[in-house]
């Protein structure tokens, strides 16, 4: 129920037409990277806490109203779209290494050395959530803002347009975090794809054959100054051939 001394209706602004790109898309090829469906994801959410906050507004219950909205709540859906990117990106980023690992026939405990990792699959996924460090000062003030709405003592109409300021900041503070967050993916393609490049270029080393080679050459050649009468057989030669031929 509400609290009687909040007089004033708790209206929640649209947040969709606040949210641009991450409604309609970047058009970046994100190299089969399916982050179009992360966004609708993201999108959907953020519009459908809009909706739950505004059905709890009307019932009057403007504190789980406000924490539908809340600091919280925006950073959830961020993280949820974060980590199953994240994960993508590295799956995809590790089939690629192992394919050009395969591909030169590198050693098993060569790939290791060159394969994203745990920890750097969670570096990974650090580096991709902090493209949302833009949101976490609008975030705040929703905080700020919703703990002024919630004080009995306040009944001006501009707190409840500062709270429902920051919520449309918040909005294009998402959009632009979406947008880095591309950008951060786009940057580890490039930085992953060089290591892949590297792979690529990686051969056999040719010493052990260089060394067999001329190994076997000095075998044949002194077999051949033996065998010829040029130098006499060494003393060991001839007694390992006296005991073979005597078997």
């Amino acid at each position: 129920m509400s609290n009687p001394k909040l007089g004033i209706p708790l209206r929640i602004p649209e947040l969709g037409p606040s949210l641009g790109k991450l409604i309609t898309g970047t058009g970046r090829n994100m190299e089969g990277l399916s982050l179009d469906s992360q966004r609708y994801r993201l999108a959907t959410k953020i519009i459908e806490m809009g909706g739950e906050a505004r059905r709890l507004a009307v019932n009057g219950e403007r504190s789980p109203a406000l924490a539908s909205l809340g600091r919280d709540a925006w950073l959830a859906v961020w993280e949820e779209a974060v980590g199953p990117i994240a994960e993508e990106l590295v799956d995809r980023l590790t089939a690629h290494l192992e394919a050009e690992a395969a591909a030169v026939r590198m050693p098993r405990r060569l790939r290791s050395r060159v394969a994203i990792d745990e920890v750097e699959r969670r570096a990974m996924g650090a580096r991709l959530g902090s493209a949302g460090a833009a949101l976490i000062p609008a975030l705040d003030e929703i905080e700020r803002q919703g703990a002024m709405l919630l004080d009995g003592a306040v009944s001006d109409r501009g707190n409840l347009a500062a709270w429902q300021q920051a919520q449309l900041t918040a909005a294009r503070r998402m959009e632009e975090a979406w947008m880095a967050l591309e950008g951060a993916a786009d940057h580890e393609i490039g930085v992953w794809r060089k290591v892949g490049d590297e792979i690529s270029r990686w051969r056999k080393p040719l010493w052990p054959v260089y060394l067999v080679g001329v190994l076997g050459s000095a075998v044949a050649a002194w077999g051949g100054l033996v065998w010829g009468g040029v130098i006499p057989l060494p003393t060991w030669a001839t007694v390992v051939w006296r005991a073979v031929v005597s078997r």
